[in-house]
């Protein structure tokens, strides 16, 4: 077993991969900027050390910062989370090169998975089906361009190879705004992730984001956990998750998961990962592999029992998955909010105080957050302050535990998002299941229209 890690994240995230560790005696360092020095973890963990100042990227962006704090504490391995350096293939190449162990797959794979057009190739030849598109970077011939997208058919998407998090990307409904999208889109790619690097793909009109767990060794064992429906969404940013998903049967869950173990065998991934689809029409079409745990686990673990951080430390411990695919069973509905320190109408952050903090309960009820009477959320970071999850043995149960749970919680201080996640969670097309990623934003614009 890992003897000490280095917690190289922030917030629930954070506290999260400490309470795994501590399940299995693995002695912790917490990792902090000035900012964050009173952070839940950081008062919990065994050994602390501030790496800066509060801006990301002079403390948790910073990959000397990082790996100096593993090397003055003797730790021997670093879990990154998710976010900040999780997928970041040249700080994992330092971490094993430095000696430590890195909680996560490979740099080649992160590497690989980083790029969207190689990680498409990849998992074409492993059989997943993917989104029609151009099969390759967009070139400087506008001609050449103009013929692809005609043979796509339009609309289509302009996304960066390097992109992720919902950036990157330009929707085109007809050939005469296409070349200037592409040079938007290019210059904008190169700006924020150093790639300009494009390509196209066919814009679905009403799809569901529909998303693969997967775990898996790096020794010839590999399992998919279900499936999650993440398609309430505000920008391309989650706002709702939840597990199985709608509408699925049992027969399509197994022929995809079997494709995407398929992929995690030839690729020789290791640890957790998520393949992302949307699906349209009974079909799913790859977009794109996050080489990490992801924001929304807590769903996957509660219908399957089977937890995700503690196996992600394990196969980074060298040990062998011990569950086998007939042993995974989905229990019931889970399904979870992200609880935002920002205004609810506006979406402006909500930094500061906060003076009242009361969790709420119940049976089926979990709450990841970091947060307390009296902790301050800092105005440097991303605005989520919690999970809340409601379990029940079907989804009407869960969301009724759900409406529950939002009605019990009180964070007085500053103001979150719990008023939009109650309206939604009563909404009936919600309620209904099965909505499309366009359902939020559709409805926001709705409002914005009627005053």
């Amino acid at each position: 077993m890992l003897d000490k890690l280095v917690i190289a994240n922030r917030g629930e995230i954070a506290l999260r991969i400490l309470r795994a560790c501590r399940e299995l005696g693995i002695s912790t360092v917490a990792i902090h900027s000035t900012a964050d020095r009173d952070l839940k973890h950081v008062r919990l963990a065994d050994e602390t050390v501030c790496i800066g100042p509060p801006s990301p990227a002079e403390s948790y962006l910073n990959i000397p910062a990082v790996v100096s704090a593993a090397e003055v504490t003797d730790a021997v391995a670093i879990h990154p989370g998710y976010g900040f350096l999780s997928e970041n293939a040249d700080f994992a190449e330092r971490v094993e090169q430095s000696g430590f162990v890195f909680v996560g797959p490979s740099p080649d794979t992160i590497r690989l998975m980083g790029d969207k057009l190689s990680a498409i190739a990849c998992m074409k030849r492993a059989g997943v089906p993917c989104v029609p598109g151009s099969d390759g970077p967009v070139g400087d011939d506008p001609d050449e361009t103009l013929r692809i997208a005609r043979e796509i058919g339009y609309p289509v998407i302009v996304k960066a190879a390097g992109g992720g998090g919902g950036r990157g990307m330009r929707v085109v409904h007809g050939e005469a705004a296409l070349l200037n999208a592409v040079s938007l889109t290019k210059t904008e790619a190169q700006s924020a992730f150093g790639n300009g690097t494009v390509y196209l793909e066919k814009f679905l009109e009403n799809p569901r984001h529909i998303e693969i767990q997967v775990l898996a060794d790096g020794q010839g064992n590999a399992i998919h956990l279900g499936e999650r429906d993440c398609s309430i969404q505000r920008r391309h940013q989650k706002v709702i998750e939840e597990a199985p998903a709608v509408g699925l049967t049992p027969e399509q869950r197994t022929a995809i998961g079997a494709r995407c173990v398929q992929a995690c065998l030839e690729l020789g991934y290791r640890s957790a990962g998520t393949f992302e689809f949307l699906y349209e029409n009974g079909e799913f079409y790859f977009i794109e592999m996050n080489t990490r745990i992801q924001v929304e686990h807590p769903v996957t673990e509660l219908v399957t029992g089977i937890d995700l951080v503690k196996a992600q430390l394990l196969i980074a411990a060298g040990e062998r998955l011990t569950i086998r695919q007939e042993d995974v069973r989905i229990q019931g509905h889970a399904v979870e909010c992200r609880i935002n320190a920002e205004d609810p109408a506006t979406f402006r952050p909500s930094p500061g105080p906060i003076n009242v903090f009361h969790a709420p309960g119940g049976p089926g009820i979990r709450l990841d957050s970091h947060i307390y009477s009296g902790y301050h959320v800092p105005p440097y970071y991303d605005s989520m302050i919690g999970k809340l999850v409601a379990h029940g043995p079907d989804r009407a149960t869960a969301l009724a535990r759900m409406r529950n749970a939002l009605s019990e919680i009180v964070i007085e201080g500053i103001s979150t998002n719990i008023p939009l996640h109650e309206e939604l969670c009563r909404a009936a097309d919600f309620v209904r299941g099965g909505v499309s990623i366009h359902f939020l934003e559709r409805r926001l614009a709705a409002r914005r229209a009627n005053g």
